[in-house]
């Protein structure tokens, strides 16, 4: 057989996968028999995860749950490790509902843009989520709580696993880490309480992914879909909104530290925005001046109108930006629930109403 440049690199990480991948099914398997032992806080607990490395749309899922709650009347807390903040507080408070505490360094991107969208939610991050959830419950009675990239979060019992997988990432679920993007096997997929198809824009790749689950963990109903829309534009400076339609036909760079970079860029040409060049950085990425002078000079030299950037980009990109800068925007994205919305928003609202066991310390 002849030799494939990389062919030899990419069977031994196949190798390294199958222990990795045996070690988290194992430990799925002990806590489902009970062996390791689930901790349970006194409210419902509803989880927002994935099974890949990489971008599904966990945080404008959580958004939409969020909203859900709240405009049922429900005192919500949103509980997230904060990957990749600064703070090396055990437990930092984001929001208390009233008032932003943190900014997206110390509390990390998703929980610091979490906390923007939903002001009258609580929000806090930290590494362990069941300590969080006591010290949270004691000092603001949640009724209920979300659980930011719960689902291999298997120490902490939740009532509601809700899993979201990418329609457009078909190729995330071949094979776990190191050979592939997989978090765990494919199987684990049969703990979810519902799972969300994101970015179900088209019924081909749907398709695809669900039958892939099929094949994983045999029958299944019809997942939930839901696809990322954009609400329109914000700008990094005065804070100010556009709409979608404000910016059709302008020239932008774009400039994105996300884990889906392409879909980014997608949703800006569906904006109708005419990209002129792109800069990604790596996801999380901590922005420094000289990133800024860097896209400030690309963004001269092509003549672009718009600087445009992701939202969860932006809390990080605003503190760097002069009243100069009032071409730099952020893109609003909304969650629209294209198929089980009632479905999952019932399941979602009913679960939250369950009644207290007990007062936390």
């Amino acid at each position: 057989m002849p030799f494939i440049p990389g062919s030899q690199a990419r069977w031994w990480l196949l190798w390294a996968a199958i222990p990795y991948g045996m070690v988290a099914g194992f430990r799925a398997r002990l806590y489902r028999w009970g062996w390791l032992s689930q901790r349970k806080l006194p409210v419902p607990v509803i989880s927002i995860g994935n099974l890949t490395l990489g971008g599904t749309g966990k945080t404008p899922m959580v958004i939409k749950l969020a909203e859900w709650l709240l405009a049922d009347g429900k005192r919500v807390a949103i509980l997230s490790r904060g990957y990749r903040r600064t703070s090396r507080d055990p437990r930092l408070l984001v929001s208390d509902g009233e008032r932003l505490l943190a900014g997206p360094g110390d509390a990390g991107d998703e929980p610091y843009l979490i906390a923007r969208r939903c002001p009258k939610a609580v929000v806090a991050v930290g590494a362990d989520r069941y300590e969080l959830g006591r010290w949270v419950v004691s000092r603001w009675s949640p009724d209920c709580i979300l659980l930011d990239d719960g689902f291999q979060h298997l120490g902490l019992h939740r009532d509601v696993d809700v899993l979201l997988v990418d329609a457009t990432d078909a190729g995330g679920l071949d094979a776990v880490v190191p050979a592939g993007r997989l978090r765990e096997p494919l199987s684990a997929a049969a703990r979810a309480t519902v799972i969300v198809v994101t970015r179900a824009d088209a019924a081909e790749p749907v398709a695809r992914v669900v039958q892939r689950l099929r094949d994983a963990v045999g029958p299944l109903p019809d997942p939930v879909q839901a696809v990322f829309r954009p609400e329109g534009l914000v700008s990094l400076i005065s804070g100010e909104s556009q709409s979608a339609s404000w910016c059709r036909g302008k020239t932008a760079l774009l400039c994105s530290g996300i884990g889906h970079a392409a879909s980014f860029r997608a949703t800006a040409e569906g904006l109708g925005l005419r990209p002129v060049d792109e800069i990604r950085y790596a996801d999380h990425h901590g922005y420094s001046m000289a990133d800024i002078d860097r896209v400030r000079t690309r963004a001269c030299d092509l003549k672009a109108e718009l600087v445009v950037t992701t939202e969860k980009d932006g809390g990080k990109v605003a503190p760097l930006l002069s009243p100069a800068d009032g071409s730099w925007w952020a893109v609003r994205l909304g969650t629209e629930i294209t198929s089980g919305e009632d479905r999952l928003r019932q399941l979602v609202v009913r679960q939250s109403t369950r009644t207290p066991v007990e007062v936390c310390a």
